[in-house]
């Protein structure tokens, strides 16, 4: 049988893909297939075929699989947050622990890898500090929403559907963040409705109200709230601001970022405090980080000083190392090592990042960390001593294969790394076994519901014994 665009076949699906997408075959082609789940028997239509594989959407459920829930969202399925919502959790982590082992054997080349059981996320819903929402004049209806379409209009607020930048849900609520922010974004959405100043639209580029993205310090039960808009109109936001800070408490202070360039970002070339200070203070274990609109900081801060926990655990620190820790942010693993090494470098290239850590060795009284700004590929070469520990936490994309060269150059005796990608964890740890024994690898889910899996990584160097002199 030849599958074509169009066509309905039935599946079995039999495993999950790294992001959520269960796979079924027909004749020996990979089908994907969105909100599917291992155990389900379906029928679903193919809506784009490839050489090796098609991709299809559910048409009907014929058998549920036993590890099948009701997702409790209503807009599970559409949005392109949550792609995992419909399995039991207990089955997620079990999904999220194969495809860290997959990623090991697949890229890495390295079969039977210690990888442990993943850490759950104490909390399954509300463990989000930051949503970002997107403004439009271009709703996407919901099927049983299509009726209101004259009614409502084109204005929304909210969340993008899976791979469009124009297509944007009206939400009322997101179960990711907390209550208090489901009511900050009902009562933004009617002040800014009512304001009858036109929404940005993602095509033509033209309208006034860009994002709205909401910060919450779960230490101290407080709210950040930052309209990003195309202009600077202190005569339309400052009303709506007082008004919104007068209906709902909890809010700290209420930020405008002006971003008038066309990149679909959150972030403004200029930013106005409206309420309050313009920042927002959290904790990571018995550590503060004051926070500003624009500053970087881990999305869960109870998953988050999970992770660093495990960093320590594998530095394994005495208090007499040097640690070197690469791609260091804002400071927050440095200082939360600080107290059991001797001392730590970090190397960061975003400035605005290495002054945030500064600042939070201030405010936390941490004396032996210092932070060098640049290219990581300029830097390593210049560094003076050979660290005890070093620490990689780097982005999806993984290490720069020049700065990987330069990491096992430098020859350390420990490498802790951190990542929140398995594919490029798996490529960077498949090239530092020549010279070092992987020991350990501890996922941890930050993120339940979504297709995301963080892990830690514990390496030793390989011990070199001198070679004996022939007689």
């Amino acid at each position: 049988m030849t599958v074509r665009r169009g066509d309905t076949v039935e599946l079995a699906i039999d495993r999950m893909a790294f992001g959520g997408k269960g796979i079924g075959r027909i004749n020996g082609l990979v089908v994907f297939v969105a909100g599917a789940v291992p155990g389900d028997r379906i029928t679903a239509r193919i809506y784009r075929k490839k050489r090796d594989y098609a991709e299809a959407g559910i048409v009907e459920i014929l058998s549920p699989s036993p590890d099948r829930v009701v997702p409790p969202c209503p807009y599970s399925g559409y949005c392109g947050g949550c792609r995992m919502q419909q399995v039991r959790y207990e089955k997620q982590l079990a999904f999220k622990h194969a495809h860290v082992v997959e990623a090991m054997e697949r890229i890495g080349g390295l079969e039977h890898a210690p990888v442990r059981p993943v850490i759950p996320s104490s909390r399954t819903f509300g463990y989000r500090n930051k949503m970002e929402f997107s403004f439009s004049d271009r709703r996407w209806y919901l099927p049983h929403e299509l009726d209101r379409r004259e009614t409502e209009g084109g204005f929304a607020l909210g969340l993008h559907v899976p791979g469009t930048f124009y297509k944007v849900l009206d939400v009322t609520a997101c179960l990711l963040q907390r209550e208090k922010g489901n009511e900050i974004l009902r009562e933004a959405r009617e002040l800014v409705r009512r304001s009858r100043v036109p929404v940005y639209g993602l095509r033509t580029h033209e309208g006034f109200w860009r994002f709205l993205t909401l910060r919450y310090s779960a230490a101290l039960d407080e709210w950040m709230v930052n309209f990003v808009t195309s202009g600077e109109r202190p005569d339309i936001v400052l009303p709506i601001a007082r008004a919104l800070d007068r209906k709902i408490d909890g809010i700290k202070t209420i930020v405008n970022n002006i971003h008038s360039g066309k990149a679909a970002v959150a972030v403004g070339q200029k930013e106005i405090v409206l309420t309050g200070d313009g920042t927002l203070t959290d904790r990571i274990g018995p550590f503060t980080f004051r926070i500003s609109a624009n500053s970087f900081f881990q999305t869960n801060s109870e998953g988050a000083e999970t992770i660093y926990r495990q960093v320590a655990a594998y530095a394994g620190l005495n208090g007499t190392e040097t640690v070197l820790d690469l791609y260091s942010g804002t400071g927050t693993i440095p200082i939360f090592l600080a107290g059991k090494a001797r001392r730590i470098t970090g190397i960061e290239i975003n400035p605005g990042a290495v002054l945030d850590a500064e600042r939070n060795c201030r405010e936390n009284g941490i004396r032996n960390c210092r932070f060098l700004c640049g290219d990581m590929r300029k830097i390593l070469p210049e560094i003076p001593f050979r660290p005890d520990v070093l620490i990689i936490d780097p982005p999806r994309a993984g290490m720069h294969k020049a700065v990987l060269a330069q990491v096992l150059a430098l020859s350390p005796g420990k490498i802790v790394y951190v990542s929140c990608n398995p594919a490029t964890l798996a490529r960077d740890i498949g090239e530092m076994v020549r010279d070092y024994d992987l020991l350990e690898i501890q996922p941890v889910d930050m993120f339940p519901h979504t297709g995301h899996v963080e892990a830690v990584a514990s390496l030793a160097r390989r011990k070199r014994f001198p070679a004996q002199k022939r007689n």
